[in-house]
């Protein structure tokens, strides 16, 4: 009698244990399914608030897979741009520029693709400031390939043409940038415009500026090389240059001249900005040594040194450096036409007497920039 007793009270105890045994599991499996339901539908909801799907369809094919801007793959390109951060024809930015590799040209396009997506148009964080005929072009196409760069192609002459427009309309023509990015212009006359500093730091007393400087001597005929090519019949460059050749007297007031007195301009924005704020470019290593020189500008601008030796090479017809041929194109991208072109040739004698009269306006710039160029 007591072992059926004992049997019976087994066989309750092994089916009470059958039954918590399923409950548990009944209980665990409906929690798993509500709170894995729970966490689709929150992310379903915050990407659909997050981004809404885009129209541009621009940017799909710059993305290439990217189905919907809330992707992971631009989440990793705005993280990599950040990430990086420290602390043919070129005019138009919105226009993704061919760059110089496979897979820096994937990284460069999808940045600027994300960028005209999701950023905004912020006045610039730095400005090529001059000068004329120097390279301002030249830096401008070279830094305007890295990534965390974004530039107006234009010349929009805000501070010194158009400054009655306002901040508003300038604003409107940068490109879209993320955080991340630094925006960037180029007007090289700015320089020698005498309101231009006071502007520019009424803006922003923390802008960056770069001035691309070269041989006065060689600038001025540059400069008037360049002119004759549009007006044909302008006196020649010895007649503007001198208001009394004999005596050696040079014309101040012929701009191609006056832009060149760098010192005199230079005092000017002293008066609003620091010399660490301001860098200032060889235009003639810009030419024999184009990654060295744009090296030491990531560095002003606190980028990472991503534009160097391998994405240049020397163009002997133009006797200036080009940007190697991207894979998406089958030429070379080098500068417009007009850079590069033989200038007019002067006297000897004519030089020479440029560079006595720049040498004492040379040295002092030197010694104010802290930097040999050696031009004398």
């Amino acid at each position: 009698m007591a072992q059926r007793l004992l049997s019976s009270a087994n066989r309750v105890s092994a089916r009470f244990a059958f039954i918590f045994t399923l409950s548990l599991s009944c209980m665990y499996l409906c929690y798993n399914i509500i709170f894995y339901r729970g966490t689709i539908m929150t992310n379903q909801v915050y990407e659909g608030k997050r981004c809404p799907p885009s129209k541009n369809a621009g940017g799909k094919k710059l993305l290439g897979k990217l189905d919907h801007c809330a992707s992971l793959e631009v989440k990793s390109a705005v993280d990599a741009s950040a990430a990086r951060r420290g602390p043919g024809d070129f005019r138009d930015q919105s226009k993704p520029p061919a760059s110089s590799g496979g897979h820096w040209s994937d990284m460069n396009l999808r940045n600027m693709s994300v960028a005209q997506k999701y950023g905004n148009k912020k006045l610039p964080n730095a400005l090529i400031v001059g000068v004329k005929k120097g390279g301002t072009r030249a830096v401008l196409e070279f830094i305007r390939i890295h990534p965390d760069v974004r530039a107006l192609g234009t010349e929009p002459h805000f501070f010194d043409r158009n400054y009655d427009r306002g901040l508003d309309w300038y604003r409107g023509l940068m490109p879209r940038t993320l955080d991340s990015q630094i925006t960037l212009e180029k007007t090289p006359s700015y320089f020698v415009t005498r309101e231009a500093p006071r502007r520019i730091s009424s803006m922003s007393p923390e802008t960056k500026l770069i001035v691309v400087v070269r041989n006065p001597v060689t600038r001025a005929i540059s400069d008037y090389t360049q002119t004759l090519s549009k007006k044909p019949d302008i006196p020649t460059f010895e007649e503007l240059a001198f208001k009394n050749r004999s005596l050696g007297i040079v014309d101040t007031s012929w701009n191609a001249i006056r832009i060149g007195m760098y010192i005199l301009h230079l005092e000017n924005w002293l008066q609003y900005f620091r010399l660490s704020q301001m860098h200032f470019v060889s235009g003639e290593r810009l030419i024999t040594d184009p990654a060295g020189e744009m090296g030491r500008v990531q560095d002003f601008l606190g980028l990472k040194r991503i534009i160097t030796d391998k994405h240049f090479y020397f163009n002997r017809t133009k006797g200036f450096p080009c940007l190697k041929k991207p894979e998406s194109s089958s030429q070379p991208r080098c500068l417009g036409k007009s850079k590069g072109r033989t200038h007019v040739q002067i006297d000897q004698e004519v030089i020479e007497q440029l560079q006595e009269f720049y040498r004492p306006f040379n040295i002092k710039f030197y010694e104010t920039v802290g930097h040999d160029f050696k031009w004398d």
